[in-house]
């Protein structure tokens, strides 16, 4: 009887610990990023997001947004005022927090005159670049001597055409928005240069630290049951998780 008793016992604190622990779990994840179209935009689409939500939403954890600027967005997950930032590349703060797993590569280009040498990654820094405000591709590209650091898109292509960069900067999606909306298109050449890891940087707080551990316990099973891929399949975007190596 006395045994029988003890096992009542631990079995009650057993099931006591699990709910505990599950009561613990956040309810909502709070995300802040760039809008990025097709990618992170205002309105909840885009590629990004959809991969966090399949993160989250299947453990329970309810996907929320908001829109700010990189820099601001950067700055919320530091004073913990959201739960994390997305879009880092890795290690670009030391008062956040990042997770083991990328969630995705970010494809870098340059843009430049069609008349202009193609670049290489190498070349680079003979060239004047120009990116948005706090991307900081300066700690992140060799050789990067001149950049002027730009607070919008919309004139890229000016800086361009009369001659005061020679290249910008930016992700693929980014690159190809630039692009697109140039008025002669045939005046300019993309080149693909590098790729870099994009993370979600969390806040330093005890529900962040949670969810951070959360993000690459589901990020292991993700990648090894390959759910992730038909996301990148409809937004036509290559996979980054089949790096042998991982």
């Amino acid at each position: 009887m006395a045994g029988r008793g003890l096992m009542a016992m631990v079995f009650v604190l057993f099931c006591s610990l699990v709910q505990a622990g599950e009561a613990t779990t956040p309810s909502v994840i709070h995300l802040a990023s760039e809008d990025w179209e097709d990618y992170t935009a205002a309105d909840g689409r885009g590629l990004g997001w959809d991969v966090l939500r399949q993160v989250f939403e299947p453990a329970g954890v309810k996907v929320d947004i908001r829109t700010e600027p990189y820099v601001r967005s950067m700055g919320l997950a530091e004073r913990g005022e959201v739960d994390a930032c997305v879009g880092s590349y890795s290690k670009e703060s030391e008062d956040v927090l990042y997770p083991r797993w990328n969630f995705d590569t970010d494809h870098i280009y340059a843009l430049g005159l069609a008349s202009s040498p193609v670049p290489t990654l190498e070349t680079l820094g003979l060239y004047r670049l120009a990116w948005i405000r706090g991307y900081d591709y300066q700690n992140y590209l060799p050789n990067v001597r001149r950049y002027d650091e730009v607070i919008r898109r919309t004139g890229i292509v000016s800086m361009l055409t009369h001659n005061r960069a020679d290249f910008y900067i930016d992700a693929q999606t980014e690159v190809d928005y630039v692009f697109n909306r140039a008025k002669d298109p045939s005046q300019l050449r993309r080149t693909h240069i590098a790729e870099l890891p994009l993370y979600l940087c969390f806040a330093k707080t005890d529900k962040a630290r949670t969810l951070m551990a959360l993000f690459d316990q589901r990020m292991d099973q993700l990648v090894k049951s390959g759910e992730l891929k038909p996301i990148f399949e409809r937004w036509k975007q290559p996979y980054p998780f089949d790096d042998p190596q991982r």
